[in-house]
């Protein structure tokens, strides 16, 4: 449970973090099927979809390690469905958003981390 509210705290900071850069949150928590992109923004002209990674610590590593082959995958396949279900035609762009909840606190945005 605990990670879980470090998870759903690490992605509303990343909302916060996005807004005030001059993206809008178009969703949160997006799911379909058996997968779920954390946030879907809008850049300008270009539709981002973005993975939040939250850590309290780097015994696991850094966060945005934890973005994996398969994590891409999925997401990848959340945004194709995302993309017909709005009938998007315009650019994309995938993020990470990496947050290290320490002294001070660590927010490292990866613009274009994939596809």
């Amino acid at each position: 449970m605990l990670n879980k509210k470090i998870g759903e705290w690490g992605e509303r900071l990343a909302a916060e973090f996005l807004i005030e850069k001059g993206y809008e949150i178009i969703e949160k928590n997006y799911r379909f099927s058996h997968g779920e992109i954390d946030l879907i923004a809008m850049k300008g002209e270009l539709l981002v979809f973005v993975e939040v990674k939250t850590r309290s610590g780097l015994y696991f590593g850094y966060p945005e390690d934890a973005v994996n082959t398969n994590k891409i995958e999925t997401i990848g396949k959340v945004a194709e469905e995302y993309i017909y279900a709005i009938n998007w035609h315009g650019g994309v762009r995938y993020d990470v958003i990496a947050i290290l909840n320490k002294k001070p606190l660590e927010i490292r945005h990866f613009e274009d981390a994939f596809h």
